[in-house]
């Protein structure tokens, strides 16, 4: 009652509620009620979990009050996650809310989507919330054997093995995105990262998944060059405390030195299909079989010398085709560049466009023209799936990328992101490349990407045995369904622009204030990157989650604005 009545109602419309909110001591187990309490065992909160009905499909939130001191300290939080837990667990499809108005924006917060009008038979002006309760996805909890993990971020250890020329030898920018380590898993255990990140990250982070206060950091371990897992190992205390726990270990990508750190064998020839000719041929062996009429493979002609490359390309300009040159090896883009005639002619002919490129051998790829019409459908898409360590593989699902210029900058995964002409297609071909790396020895976490073409086709373009930008999206996405309800639509947005460097506690606040207004919306704001934002040029990678996608491109968009602003009231350079 003085929950309800923190709301200002009068005091007669609270005697009329008073039979309804009354909790009888035999209704304490029929009504399944669970209190929230402080250390020294004062109630803080209570929720009610009724139903679910006859057919166990339906149950209904019938209470959740907060103690108005209490108000604002995440206890209604922790009583909503309890309540679309044990829904879950009694293997209910729909959990009704029947919420006061006052409250509304607290449930859409929460992830709840209201349904239109009053609630049905509520003469008091009730709203009416529905959630798709969800068990943690089953590829989820293959991927760890259901336990939490250890995330180890070696991204600048697992470049390295491949001599990416377009990479810098510091590896900072690897090292950022070694920040992704915290969504190696939907859960994690323990975080061990190359840089120092901000304070308070892990914090807010944990609190939009809903992690708990006792997830373990080890940061600033290398600030330059590759060597993480060595590193831990030069520290016995560290490395016994990470390795001793029998907690899985996942690492961004296998490596010789996280092999040495996690007691495995190291089997290099596993990850051979990372090279992109060996990808190439991997995907050619597969359609000589047949049984895959959606996908196309683009022609490769491997240039050993860049003399070869220069005539592979002055006769491919000649008869007017685009090209596509890669190097063997390259992340993220890097190493691939895409070239029309008038490029080449504009870069002053073969030669001098070839100099500008890293050394090293080169792939000629014929060019796959996408749709004719701008938002005819999805260009860039990836598959994910990945062999567990008995050699069967799993699938994840398929994500549209956001791609400019053979860079990736983002990507989307979810329900019906993937249009179901395209999603057939692809995930039959990924589970056919799964088997093939699960008979080739790999074990481990992979994607196919592909481009669609003209004619709504699809041609595979790579493999990458390693965690993507896109497996954290699938992490997120299976973490929110099982937490929010089902049906999560999260992407990942590679680089926000920050209008400055910002102190670090500063960067804190922004990415706190910017969870709040995209709970506001309906949407889950989450700050993957956050080590960006002291470089020269700042800038943060970000998560946003929406159960639509107008609320995920409206979330995208405020976080885009409130970041570009970041900063304008400090004045000086």
């Amino acid at each position: 009652m003085r929950s309800k009545a923190h709301w200002g109602y009068d005091a007669r419309f609270l005697a009329a509620c008073a039979p309804e909110l009354r909790v009888r001591e035999e209704e304490l187990t029929a009504r399944r009620i669970v209190v929230a309490e402080d250390a020294r065992g004062k109630v803080l909160g209570l929720a009610s979990l009724e139903g679910p009905d006859g057919e166990g499909r339906v149950a209904r939130l019938g209470l959740l009050f907060v103690e108005p001191a209490a108000i604002g300290r995440g206890v209604g939080r922790l009583l909503y996650l309890d309540a679309v837990r044990r829904a879950v667990a009694l293997g209910s499809r729909r959990l009704l809310i029947d919420s006061d108005p006052h409250a509304a924006g607290f449930y859409r917060a929460m992830g709840a989507v209201a349904s239109p009008g009053p609630a049905p038979g509520s003469a008091s002006g009730l709203v009416r919330f529905e959630v798709a309760p969800a068990p943690l996805a089953g590829w989820a909890r293959a991927w760890t054997g259901g336990q939490r993990a250890v995330h180890v971020g070696n991204v600048a250890e697992f470049n390295a093995q491949f001599a990416d020329a377009s990479l810098d030898r510091e590896q900072r920018a690897a090292h950022d995105y070694a920040c992704l380590a915290a969504f190696y898993s939907p859960c994690p255990a323990a975080l061990v990262l190359p840089r120092s990140v901000p304070p308070g990250w892990v914090a807010l982070v944990g609190r939009q998944l809903g992690w708990g206060p006792d997830v373990e950091v080890y940061d600033g371990l290398v600030e330059r060059g590759p060597g993480l897992s060595d590193r831990v190992r030069a520290r016995p205390a560290l490395a016994g405390r990470i390795t001793g726990r029998g907690l899985p270990l996942v690492p961004w990508g296998h490596t010789e030195p996280y092999a040495r750190l996690a007691g495995l064998p190291w089997r290099p020839r596993e990850l051979r299909y990372e090279s992109k000719s060996a990808a190439h041929a991997l995907f050619a062996g597969i359609l000589s079989g047949g049984g895959h009429p959606r996908i196309v493979l683009p022609a490769q002609w491997r240039a050993g010398t860049r003399r070869a490359a220069v005539r592979l390309l002055a006769e491919r300009t000649r008869r007017g085709e685009s090209t596509v040159l890669k190097s063997e090896h390259g992340v993220g883009g890097s190493g691939t560049t895409v070239v029309s005639p008038d490029g080449v002619r504009a870069a002053g002919g073969p030669r001098a466009l070839l100099r500008r490129l890293p050394r090293g051998p080169l792939l000629v790829e014929e060019y796959v023209p996408g749709p004719p019409e701008p938002g005819a459908g999805p260009r860039d898409l990836t598959y994910d799936g990945f062999v567990d360590g008995a050699g069967r593989a799993h699938q994840v699902g398929a994500a549209v990328m956001d791609v400019a210029g053979g860079g990736y900058r983002g990507a989307t995964v979810g329900p019906g992101v993937v249009p179901g002409r395209l999603a057939g297609p692809l995930l039959g071909f990924g589970a056919a490349v799964g088997q093939e790396l699960a008979a080739s020895g790999y074990r481990g976490w992979f994607d196919v990407d592909f481009v669609a073409d003209a004619q709504g086709r699809l041609a595979p373009t790579e493999t990458n045995l390693r965690l993507t930008g896109p497996s954290a999206a699938f992490m997120v996405a299976a973490r929110l369904d099982a937490l929010r309800g089902a049906g999560h639509l999260v992407r990942i947005a590679d680089r926000v622009e920050l209008g400055a460097r910002l102190p670090q506690g500063r960067l804190v606040e922004l990415c706190g204030e910017l969870a709040r207004d995209c709970a506001g919306l309906g949407a889950v704001f989450v700050p993957a990157v956050p080590t960006g934002a002291f470089d020269p040029e700042p800038w943060l990678g970000v998560l946003v989650a929406a159960h639509s996608a107008g609320v995920l491109d409206a979330a995208e968009a405020l976080v885009r604005e409130r970041a570009r602003a970041a900063g304008a009231g400090l004045g000086g350079p």
